[in-house]
This record gives C-alpha cells, sequence and structure tokens, in this order.
C-alpha cells in the first residue's frame, strides 16, 4: 500500500513537471511561476527516488488508537480525510521510537522494526514495552538493541550509510536541538559524531525549510575521501539541497590539491596570517619617494608625494576594498593633476575668477582621467589586484613577504616561501579567501561586459521572434512568437536557470551565506580556516563536531573555547556522545592507553559490544616488513567476505606499502583519493579521518608517532577505524602505549587465532 502510494505521488509529480515544461510565453510572473514550480517538482521527484529503499522501517503501537508508522518520508493518504499513512522519521509525533522506553514508554505498547530488501519485507523485531515488567534501573538502554547490534556487524561497503532505523535517545536530543546558535557536540570515536551531524541537517531542513531552503546548508568535511564516504547519507534521507565540501573547496575556481610540509601549513593557519595579509595588500598602495612627472597633451605636469600621500589616505579612509577604494584614489590624483593643467592653461579654479566654464573643467578631468600616462601612473600606484595575485607574489618573494610579516620569524618566514607558479595548497585557500575580502571586485568592467553579452543575446532573441514570425505576418489571426514573449525576455528565460537549488548556486559564489553551517572533524581547522567559515555563516548558526583527542594538524585546536571565544565569547552550548557504537571493548582498551598518554584526563567512550576477538601484533625484519604486511593483508582481506579492510600506514610509507600490497591484491586501492569501495584500501591516517572498516591492519605504529608531533593523536585515530577486527604489523620495539596488543603467536594456539584474520597455517611464514 505504502509503496503504491509512493509510486502515484511520484507519478503526479512527474506528470506535473511534464505539463509546466511544455507551458511558454505568458508575463514575467507567469514564467516566474512556472521555473519556482519546475523547482519544487523536481526536488519531489529526487525525494521520492531517494525514499525508494527502505521507506518504512518502523511501526508503534500504541495502547490507544491507530499504529503509527515510521520511515523516511511522510505519505498521505489521498482521500477526502488525508489520513497519514507514513510519517517522516523527523516528525515531532515519530519520536518516541526513538525514545520510549519499558521505564517511559509514552503510551508505546509495542515498537517494531521492519527490515527490507527492496520492496519486501525480510525481517521484523519487536520490543514490548510493558509498564506492569519495568525496571527503573534500565531507563538508558539501547533503543532497539538487536536492530542496532545487527546493524553494527553488517559489513561495511565503502560508503557510509544512515542511521535513520537505530538513532539513539542521546543522538536524538542532539539531531533535533533548536537551530539558533552555535551547538558544539564533543565525541570520541566512534560515537556517531558524523552520522548525527548528517541527520542534523536532514531535520533541520525539514522543520526549518522556509528559513533554510533559500540559503541552504553547508556541510564541511577534512577531505575529499570523506565527502565520497558520505554523499549518499543526505540524499537517502530526501535532502538535496546541502552543499558538502572541504575548506579547500570553499574558494570557486581554485584547485587546492599541492602539498607542503606540516609545518608550512601550521604557519599559514595561524591567525598571524590575517595581519600579513592586510600588510600586503597596504605594502601595494604606494606613495613614489619623489615627485613624478606626467606629461599630458605636451603639458608636463608634477605630481608631488604629499600629493599622493593625501589620495592613498583619502582613499583608504573610505574603508571600501582596495580595488574599489582605488576608484578614490584614482579620482584625488586626476583631480590633483586637473587642477594644474587647467592652470597652466589660464584657468584659476580654486579662485574668485574662473576663466574656464565648469563644462570645460569637466572636459579637462575626462582628459586627464584617460589619459594612457595617468592610467599607467596609477596601475603603479595603486594596482588591480586579484587573491591569487596577491597571495602568489607574497609566498614567492623574500622580500615581500619581509615587509608583510615582520612578526614572522626568518625560518618561518623561509618555511612559507615556495616557487612561483606552484599548486595551491589546502593551507592557501583561507588566505585566498582573506584577500579576496580585503580586495574586493573592481566590477565595472564585469558589469560592461555582461551588459554587452546581454544586448548580443537580445538581438540574437529578436532575430529568432522574426524568423518565427516571418511567414505569418499576413494572418493577424494567428499568435506569433513576438505576440507571447519579447525579444528581452526569451533571451533572459535562457540566460538564467531557477531550478538550480541553493546548494548549487552557493558552490559557485564565494560570498554565500548559509543559513546553518555543520563543520565534521572541526578539531582539525585551523585559525585561518575557522575566520573564513565564519564568513560564510554571519548569522552564526552552527553545529560543530569533533574531538579534541583526535587533533592531528599542528593548526588544528586543543579546545573547543580556544575556537569559539573570538567569535561567540561564551554564546555556545555543548554536548557530548559517550556511547562508542563502532569500536568494539577489546579494541577501545588497547586505544585508552593512547588517550591517556595525550591527556590522563580524557574518558574514552563506553563500547556498546565486545566481539571476543583480540587485537594482535606482529614483529617483522625492518627488511621485509612491507612483504609482511603484504601476506598479513590478504589473509585479513580472505576472512572478511564482502567486508573491507583498511591499512593505515604512514605518510612517509604510503608508496612503499601500497606497492608491496597491490603486488599481492592488485584489487586495493592506495592514493591522493582511494577509491572506498575497493576490499582493500591503503591510506594515511589523515585520509583514515571519519572512516570505518571492519578490518584495520596498522602498519608501522612507530613511523606514525614520528611522522607529527601529534602523533599519539594520529595512533589514536588509526587504533579507533575498525568495527570488528584490529592487527598491528611493525618492525623493531613496538611502542609502550601498544602494551596491550596480544602476540599473534599466542592467539595461534587457540581456535580462535582464524577469527583475527590470519589462519594458523601460514604464521610461519609471518613470524619471526
Amino acid at each position: 500500500m505504502l509503496y503504491g502510494r509512493l509510486d502515484d505521488v511520484r507519478s503526479r509529480a512527474s506528470g506535473r513537471l511534464a505539463e509546466v515544461l511544455r507551458q511558454t510565453g505568458g508575463t514575467h510572473q507567469a514564467r516566474t511561476e512556472r521555473e519556482a514550480f519546475s523547482s519544487m517538482y523536481i526536488q519531489q521527484i529526487s525525494q521520492f527516488d531517494a525514499a525508494e529503499n527502505g521507506l518504512c522501517f518502523g511501526r508503534l503501537d500504541f495502547h490507544h488508537g491507530k499504529p503509527r508508522y515510521i520511515g523516511r518520508i511522510g505519505i498521505h493518504d489521498d482521500s477526502g480525510d488525508y489520513e497519514q499513512l507514513l510519517m517522516d522519521w523527523r516528525a515531532e509525533a515519530a519520536r518516541p521510537f526513538y525514545l520510549a522506553t519499558a521505564a517511559s514508554p509514552g503510551g508505546v505498547r509495542r515498537r517494531r522494526h521492519i527490515k527490507t530488501r527492496g520492496r519486501t519485507v525480510v525481517s521484523v523485531d519487536d520490543e514490548i514495552l510493558d509498564l506492569a515488567a519495568a525496571d527503573p534501573s534500565k531507563h538508558e538502554g539501547l533503543t532497539g538493541e538487536s536492530s542496532l547490534l545487527a546493524a553494527l556487524s553488517a559489513s561495511r561497503t565503502g560508503r557510509m550509510r544512515d542511521i535513520v532505523e537505530t538513532i539513539q535517545a542521546e543522538q536524538d536530543w542532539i539531531i533535533r536541538s533548536e537551530l539558533p546558535g552555535v551547538l558544539v557536540v564533543q565525541g570520541g570515536p566512534g560515537t556517531g559524531k558524523t552520522a548525527v551531524a548528517l541527520h542534523r541537517a536532514a531535520f533541520l531542513l525539514y522543520t526549518y525549510r522556509r528559513q533554510l531552503l533559500k540559503r541552504g546548508v553547508l556541510v564541511v568535511g577534512p577531505n575529499a575521501t570523506f565527502l565520497r564516504y558520505i554523499g549518499q547519507v543526505l540524499p537517502s534521507l530526501g535532502e538535496t539541497s546541502v552543499l558538502l565540501s572541504t575548506v579547500a573547496g570553499l574558494y570557486p575556481g581554485i584547485s587546492a590539491r599541492g602539498a607542503e610540509p606540516a609545518e608550512a601549513a601550521a604557519i599559514k593557519g595561524r591567525l598571524v596570517m590575517a595581519n600579513v595579509i592586510a600588510a600586503a595588500v597596504r605594502d601595494r598602495q604606494q606613495v613614489p619617494d619623489r615627485p613624478v612627472e606626467v606629461t599630458i597633451d605636451r603639458e608636463t605636469l608634477r605630481l608631488t608625494p604629499a600629493a599622493c600621500t593625501r589620495a592613498r589616505e583619502r582613499a583608504r579612509r573610505s574603508r571600501r576594498p582596495h580595488n574599489q577604494a582605488r576608484q578614490v584614489f584614482a579620482g584625488e590624483l586626476a583631480d590633483a593633476l586637473t587642477r594644474q593643467l587647467a592652470a597652466r592653461i589660464g584657468a584659476n579654479v580654486l579662485g574668485e575668477e574662473n576663466l574656464l566654464s565648469k563644462a570645460d573643467v569637466d572636459d579637462l578631468s575626462r582628459e586627464v582621467r584617460g589619459d594612457p600616462a595617468v592610467r599607467a601612473l596609477i596601475e603603479r600606484l595603486w594596482p588591480v589586484l586579484t587573491p591569487q595575485l596577491l597571495v602568489g607574489e607574497l609566498l614567492s618573494s623574500p622580500e615581500l613577504l619581509a615587509a608583510a610579516a615582520p612578526k614572522l620569524t626568518e625560518a618561518e618566514r623561509a618555511a612559507l616561501l615556495r616557487e612561483p607558479g606552484s599548486d595551491w595548497t589546502p593551507a592557501d585557500v583561507p588566505l585566498l579567501d582573506e584577500a579576496a575580502e580585503l580586495l574586493g571586485e573592481d566590477d565595472r568592467a564585469a558589469r560592461a561586459a555582461a551588459e554587452r553579452r546581454r544586448q548580443a543575446q537580445v538581438d540574437y532573441a529578436r532575430g529568432v521572434l522574426d524568423i518565427i514570425s516571418r511567414d505569418l505576418d499576413d494572418d493577424p489571426e494567428i499568435l506569433m512568437g513576438s505576440d507571447l514573449v519579447d525579444a528581452s525576455r526569451l533571451a533572459m528565460r535562457h540566460e538564467q536557470d531557477e531550478t538550480l537549488t541553493a546548494a548549487e548556486r552557493a558552490a559557485g559564489d564565494r560570498t554565500w551565506a548559509f543559513g546553518h553551517v555543520i563543520v565534521d572533524e572541526a578539531q582539525e581547522l585551523s585559525e585561518m580556516a575557522w575566520r573564513m567559515l565564519m564568513r560564510r555563516c554571519p548569522s552564526r548558526s552552527m553545529t560543530i563536531v569533533g574531538d579534541v583527542a583526535q587533533t592531528s594538524s599542528l593548526a588544528g585546536a586543543s579546545s573547543w573555547e580556544g575556537i569559539l571565544g573570538r567569535y561567540q565569547g561564551e554564546r555556545w552550548r555543548l554536548t557530548g556522545l559517550t556511547i562508542n557504537y563502532r569500536t568494539p571493548a577489546e579494541i577501545m582498551a588497547v586505544a585508552a592507553d593512547v588517550l591517556a598518554a595525550i591527556d590522563p584526563a580524557l574518558e574514552p567512550p563506553r563500547s556498546v559490544r565486545d566481539t571476543g576477538m583480540e587485537p594482535w601484533r606482529l614483529a617483522a625484519h625492518p627488511a621485509e616488513l612491507a612483504s609482511c604486511l603484504a601476506n598479513a593483508a590478504e589473509r585479513a582481506a580472505g576472512e572478511i567476505g564482502d567486508g573491507r579492510l583498511g591499512v593505515i600506514v604512514p605518510a612517509a610509507r604510503q608508496a612503499e606499502f601500497g606497492q608491496a600490497i597491490t603486488g599481492i591484491l592488485p584489487d586495493a586501492a592506495v592514493g591522493e583519493q582511494p577509491d572506498l569501495e575497493r576490499p582493500v584500501v591503503v591510506l594515511t591516517v589523515e585520509q583514515a579521518k571519519g572512516l570505518e572498516f571492519d578490518s584495520v591492519l596498522i602498519a608501522d605504529p612507530a613511523g606514525i608517532l614520528a611522522g607529527s608531533r601529534r602523533g599519539l593523536n594520529d595512533l589514536y585515530v588509526a587504533l579507533t577505524r575498525a568495527t570488528q577486527r584490529l592487527g598491528v604489523v611493525y618492525s623493531g620495539e613496538l611502542p609502550p602505549v601498544l602494551g596491550r596488543l596480544c602476540p599473534l603467536s599466542r592467539l595461534a594456539r587457540v581456535p580462535e587465532a582464524a577469527a583475527v584474520g590470519l589462519a594458523p597455517a601460514p604464521l610461519t611464514v609471518l613470524m619471526r
């Protein structure tokens, strides 16, 4: 019945869309309405298609009243009473599905979890919530425990799945938190931070659609691999008006794929760089050391440094961005030269006697402003700058950098220097954005070019109308194209695309202000990146999720107060996720030792399950570490079936270890943006941020520790990516923080050895 109704509404929306697209002509208002309706129907069809899989996943039976079916979208009967057939999971009336317990059932007698494959029900799991048998001490139990554990134990696919069927109480409270203000969600690994953030985006768009739909919602992730991993979650929840981006992707037209040392990126991320960029802009607003001579119409005029200084100060006092303030500067210089030129030809412009009329003076002014020598002088003293030109020249010139960054040490300035024309790096993007804010755009030429393009399109449209009407001029009874739409409107119809979503328009507009911004792995962002993000959300309506214990970036955060105090003071709220749904207790015990070494005051999240499979360690000779790792990966991949194996390696050895593994497993993925749907993926810690795998192998943990000043944080991240099994392959001395790992040789003597991913028979080949 539900799928039949879904087919009906989808078919109806498709029919209405086809009808709208067939309509032409009419008034400007009619055209605007048609485009709005077509956009609405396109979005509806996309939502219906996305909801097809797992349309209905739950039912609530009450002591009194009709059952309530819970699903991905809301569906109503088309009869006269408009009965609710399926309730959207985001609706307030659906909350008991996630919050009801035996101790506090809220009138719910039974909660049913429905599992489907396609349009077929494959399993049903019932929870009886009987007040008479309730135990108040157990009110914190898991909602839908069997369904939750089944989802946690299922093999990974290389793409994140939504958790709409298994949202837990502490997650639900965060997802449905009020829109305004800054909400910080602190949560350890495996607590569902990313899932909560994405479901919150879907909930906010459902609850505050009118407020957010035009401005859109921005979700910021740590890297492109992560964005591909989560890319299907929001569409599966029926939302397509969300922009997913990294910080590096928020500057349209810039591809920031260059690499640089972590120390250089850390310097670029410091807040002092805002002052450096501002100083670099000021340094390009020059005043000559001595008078400058300018020849206009055979008259040689002198422009003094004092006159140039007055013009510069007047332009700066206008508080316009550099490229717009140039108009003020140019006007002041032109006026000074005009007065000289007028005086030369006998006009005392400033005195009581005016030998020239105002029209004559205006003619002189236009002549001065258009003179090539004057334009060249203005360009030299106050050039039009682009962010790319300013930052590129700054970072490739020791002299410019020394002048703009006197507070940086000589070593820090040397670390920032790069070859001219080098690829932009992710850390460069906030600098470019800062420069863009300070420079602004002198858009007069762009506006003139746009007007020329518009006029050309109008002329072309007029020609089209003439052609289609040519054979009908003699018959006044027949409507012609020009009767339905004029050339200007026809050109506009083809020039504008009103069907673009807010996310699609925002992707190409650096100055777009979003209605809400969600930041995942927020602890990794630098101070300059936060400055950039705050510009994208002047309303300060944000959801920030992360874990300061997992901060890997040298420019990242050590506390939320340090990030938000500058922008919000104390006007932000903190909440936490404390339950680890991903990492089994056996693995979390190992990770807890690393967490204690990072900060003894930090508490690890509590795992909801154990697997009975101990994490293991395997020593190898240094010369054979790569081949030993490849053999271990081959056997681990064979044990997980359709699941996914993540091999996490030091960044400096990714190519070496990746080559060894692909030599045995040709389908393994490795590289800058590896394919997460491959059965085996070789990643650095940075690439593994936010991801999860059925089984994880960590190679050379000492190399991971030595690879960064925050090596312990990196190791903590690596240890907490597995949902089932964990193994560590190393050479030399094992880092002391991994002392809980069980030697693989001991596991080989017990029947459970096969469960860790390596069968007993080949162990003699692997072990030393």
